[in-house]
C-alpha cells in the first residue's frame, strides 16, 4: 500500500532515497497537485561528477519520471568559494576560467543520459548560479537578504559545529557558502516556480536556510528533501577507490572500470545499490535480493550492467560486460579493458615492474606496487612476478600486441607500443 498521494515520494521511500522533509504532508499535497520544479546543486569543481553526485542526480531523474521538471543547479557562483560542509579545511579558490570549462565538461557529458533536456513543461533545465550572483552589490544584498539570517542559527548546524568543535579554521567567506545557496533556492523560486530543493543528508543545514528565506523574504512555503549519504555496509563513503574518485565522464574513468566498480562492491551493498543505481522495477529488484551465497554474484553482475547502461549507454555496458566475461570468466583478454601506451624505446631498454605497475593505474604508489609482488598478487602475462626489480621490456611482447599486466584477479591493463 502507497504510503503518500505522490507517485514521487512513493517511489523514493520504495528505493530508499527518505532521509529528511521539511513538511512531507505538504510537499505530498504540493506534489498531487500538478507539475512542479525541484532543483540540486552540483559545484563544478572538478571536470567530472562522481559516484558520490549520484544520488542526487537519480532523485532528479525520478522526478522527471514522475511528471515534474527537474533543474540542475551548476555552481558557477558557489564554486568560487567551495562548500565547507563537514570539511577539515578551506578548498582551493578555483578561477573562473576553470570553473567554466568544468561546468561546460559537466554539462557535455554528466546528466544527458539520466534526465531529458528541452523546452517542455517537465523538461530538465539547466542553469548557473553565478548569473545571479556575480551581480550582486554586496552592500544592498546584506541590507536587502543578510537581515533574514542569524549567526546563532548557522552555528547551530551540524556542517558548522563539527568544523568548530575540531578547531579548524572557518573563514568568513566560507560561512557565507550557505547563506549564497539559501539566496540560489529564493531565486529559483522567483524564476521558475521552484518549490523543491533536495541533496544529500550533509546539505540539510545549507538546504533548510533557502526554506527560511522563502518564508521571510517572500512569505511562501519552499521545502527540503534529503536523502541518506551513500556509504559500504562497514559505514565508509562510497565512491572512493585506491586510485581515486569514480568519475562519471568516460574519459576519466572507463566504462569498462566503471562496470568493475559496481562488479565489486561487498555483498552486503547489493540491495541498496540495485534501487538506488538502476531503473530495475521493484518486483524484479526483490528477487535478486533474495539471492544467497554465489548466487549473490549474478545480481552483481546485473548491477553492474545496468548501472553502467545507465551512465554511459548501451552499447559501452554490453562492451564491458564482455570484456568482463573474456577477462573472468573466459581467460582471455577484452577489448575494453584499461590499456596504457609506452614508446618503443623505453620497452627496448627495460621498464622496472614496479614503475609500470604505477604507470598502468594498478598501483597507488611504488611502495603499493611492491607489497603487491612481494604479497604474490602481481602478474605479468598470468604468470606470477616474482621480483621488485624485474625489468619488462618488449620481449614480453604477445602476438596480439599487448603485455597483460594483473593485479590480483579482479583489476588487470594492457601495455602496447605507441
Amino acid at each position: 500500500m502507497n504510503k503518500y498521494k505522490s507517485e514521487f515520494l512513493n517511489i523514493l521511500d520504495e528505493r530508499g532515497f527518505i532521509h529528511q522533509c521539511s513538511d512531507f504532508a505538504a510537499l505530498d499535497k504540493k506534489l498531487s497537485e500538478g507539475v512542479q520544479s525541484a532543483y540540486i546543486g552540483f559545484d563544478a569543481t572538478a571536470k567530472s561528477l562522481h559516484v558520490g553526485n549520484l544520488t542526487g542526480i537519480m532523485m532528479l531523474h525520478w522526478f522527471q519520471k514522475s511528471g515534474h521538471k527537474p533543474i540542475t543547479l551548476m555552481g558557477g557562483g558557489t564554486s568560487k568559494i567551495g562548500d565547507p560542509s563537514f570539511k577539515d579545511e578551506q578548498r582551493k579558490l578555483l578561477d573562473d576560467e576553470t570553473i567554466e570549462a568544468n561546468i561546460k565538461n559537466i554539462e557535455r557529458t554528466c546528466f544527458k543520459q539520466f534526465l531529458n533536456y528541452g523546452s517542455g513543461k517537465t523538461d530538465a533545465l539547466m542553469v548557473n548560479n553565478n548569473d545571479w550572483l556575480d551581480g550582486l552589490g554586496y552592500l544592498s544584498f546584506l541590507r536587502d537578504y543578510g537581515r533574514f539570517f542569524t549567526v546563532n542559527r548557522m552555528l547551530s548546524f551540524d556542517s558548522v559545529k563539527t568544523r568548530l568543535e575540531r578547531e579548524s579554521p572557518l573563514t568568513l567567506l566560507e560561512f557565507n557558502y550557505m547563506v549564497m545557496q539559501g539566496y540560489d533556492f529564493l531565486e529559483l523560486y522567483k524564476r521558475n516556480g521552484t518549490i523543491l530543493q533536495m541533496g544529500g543528508s550533509d546539505q540539510w543545514g545549507n538546504i533548510i536556510n533557502g526554506v527560511d528565506l522563502g518564508h521571510k523574504a517572500a512569505q511562501t512555503q519552499l521545502f527540503a528533501l534529503t536523502a541518506p549519504l551513500l556509504t559500504t555496509a562497514s559505514g565508509e563513503k562510497m565512491g572512493k577507490t585506491v586510485n581515486g574518485a569514480v568519475w562519471l565522464n568516460a574519459d576519466m574513468l572507463s566504462p569498462y572500470d566503471y562496470y568493475q566498480f559496481w562488479r565489486n562492491v561487498d555483498d552486503a551493498d547489493v540491495s541498496t545499490l540495485l534501487r538506488r543505481f538502476t531503473v530495475l522495477p521493484m518486483d524484479e529488484i526483490k528477487k535478486l535480493e533474495a539471492l544467497k551465497g554465489q548466487d549473490i554474484n549474478e545480481a552483481k553482475k546485473i548491477l553492474a550492467f545496468e548501472a553502467t547502461k545507465l551512465c554511459h549507454g548501451e552499447k559501452a555496458a554490453l562492451e564491458a560486460q564482455g570484456t568482463a566475461q573474456k577477462v573472468f570468466e573466459q581467460g582471455g583478454v577484452g577489448d575494453d579493458l584499461p590499456s596504457i601506451n609506452i614508446d618503443s624505446a623505453r620497452l627496448k631498454t627495460g621498464i622496472n615492474i614496479v614503475d609500470l605497475l604505477v604507470e598502468a593505474g594498478l598501483a597507488a604508489s611504488k611502495g603499493e606496487a611492491k607489497r603487491l609482488i612481494e604479497g604474490g598478487g602481481a602478474k605479468l602475462n598470468d604468470n606470477k612476478i616474482e621480483n621488485t626489480d624485474q625489468k619488462v621490456s618488449d620481449a614480453e611482447m604477445t602476438g596480439e600486441g599487448y603485455i597483460k599486466l594483473s593485479a590480483g584477479k579482479k583489476k588487470h591493463a594492457l601495455v602496447k607500443i605507441k
